[in-house]
């Protein structure tokens, strides 16, 4: 059995970073983890700041949040992939970013959030700026892995893309929002998105007085194989990746695409 082990930290960040970064170092117990995912803005809650206040917040990517993510990294000899908001050039805005973190090459990879989350009344977009480029599809310990942030789960060609890419596994950094039937939202977009596109789906998820909780892992035949639910926690998963194999054998979807009668708009 081809095993991949992912530890998943659920908490809900305040908009205190040295109070975040001793909550993440008191709640994470690392074993056997390969990697492990943090929610979307772990860094700290931009919920109800201003773009300047966000931007003062805000670290650059060689700064003292990223290099406390290469000591976890390198302490506990697992990749992290962990999130910030990283400063501009074009203040006040900033990116909403996602850094891929090697216990032994520091920092391998970020990917900057391209769908902002302007809906339920909120705009990202008056904060952030966007990325203009899908995540990469990278290889940890033989696994070909990719990412996709919160609100980016609602749209099935970016999942798709890094499917035809490889991806194995599809990690969702997130802080979704509680309200009437957000959870059941997140978790039904999970089960597609894995479903359609034979592969496992991994979220981390803030929880919090306004965020939801339910970080999950999804297999390809959308069977969530944990869900951890509400409180602060942290947890590891043993994923079989021979179920993709077996799932893509028995379900080719993705061989079986016709994209010259897909329109492309």
């Amino acid at each position: 059995m081809r095993e991949f082990n992912v530890g998943i930290l659920q908490f809900g960040a305040t908009k205190d970073k040295e109070v975040n970064i001793r909550r993440i170092s008191n709640l994470l117990r690392i074993d056997r983890a390969d990697i492990v995912v943090f929610p979307e803005y772990s860094l700290f809650d931009i919920t109800g700041l201003k773009p300047e206040e966000v931007y003062t917040l805000a670290e650059d990517l060689d700064g003292p949040y990223v290099g406390f993510l290469k000591n976890l990294a390198s302490e506990y000899n697992t990749y992290i992939l962990g999130t910030l908001v990283e400063r501009s050039d074009k203040p006040p805005k900033t990116y909403n970013t996602t850094v891929l973190v090697s216990p032994d090459k520091g920092l391998i990879y970020a990917y900057r959030k391209t769908h902002l989350f302007d809906a339920y009344n909120y705009r990202e977009s008056e904060v952030l700026l966007p990325g203009n480029e899908l995540s990469k599809v990278v290889d940890v310990k033989g696994v070909r892995v990719g990412v996709a942030v919160c609100f980016e789960l609602r749209f099935p060609e970016v999942i798709r893309t890094l499917a035809l890419e490889g991806a194995e596994v599809i990690f969702i950094p997130a802080a979704w929002y509680s309200g009437s039937l957000k959870e059941e939202t997140l978790l039904t977009l999970a089960k597609a998105r894995a479903i359609e596109n034979t592969l496992y789906v991994v979220i981390a998820a803030q929880y919090s007085q306004h965020f939801s909780g339910r970080s999950s892992v999804v297999d390809p035949l959308g069977v969530v194989v944990t869900d951890l639910g509400v409180g602060e926690k942290y947890r590891e998963v043993t994923i079989d990746l021979d179920v993709i194999d077996e799932v893509r054998r028995l379900i080719p979807t993705l061989k079986l695409r016709r994209p010259e009668l897909y329109r492309t708009s």
